[in-house]
């Protein structure tokens, strides 16, 4: 089909300027994961290949997705690395697709992990320093005592079992 043609039919317009206004290196791989909500037997149509676009592009532009009442991060790697995913497990989904539910529940996953694994960071980081705190310097002199040596004399008899 011509362009002058594919622009001409407004869902195809609609879906091509949904494509254009995404992410570059998502290009390809969006025309792969669309390809799975394909139906049986038909092609994808002009129209619903601009609604789903069009789902996708406002989270693909803020880098974030709601997904189970939570916000997560999702920067362009997490859609790249999901969409690559899914194409990889294509033999295994129930095609055709419905929803993005399944592609956004793999960038919820990746976003969880990665919140782990910082968190397991800042867990250890709070451990050493809190272990640090805790033993003295080796180098360290032992402070010296503020009690009077009065007082002190008057312990160690005390400790001796001898009365001052």
């Amino acid at each position: 089909m011509s362009l002058d043609v594919l622009i001409s039919n407004d869902g195809a317009r609609e879906a091509v300027m949904a494509a254009l206004a995404l992410p570059a290196p998502l290009g390809k791989l969006l025309v792969q994961y669309l390809a799975l909500f394909r139906p049986a037997q038909r092609q994808l149509s002009f129209d619903r290949a601009q609604s789903l676009l069009s789902e996708l592009a406002p989270m693909i532009e803020a880098a974030r997705i709601e997904r189970g009442g939570r916000t997560w991060v999702a920067p362009l790697e997490y859609w790249k690395a999901a969409i690559e995913e899914m194409l990889a497990k294509r033999d295994k989904l129930t095609l055709p697709l419905k929803s993005h539910g399944y592609l956004l529940e793999i960038i919820a996953g990746y976003a969880n992990k990665a919140e782990g694994a910082v968190e397991t960071k800042r867990e250890q980081e709070r451990a050493y320093a809190y272990t640090r705190e805790q033993k003295p310097d080796p180098g360290m002199k032992p402070a010296r005592s503020v009690m009077p040596d009065s007082v002190r004399k008057q312990l160690k008899q005390l400790a001796k079992g001898d009365a001052p």
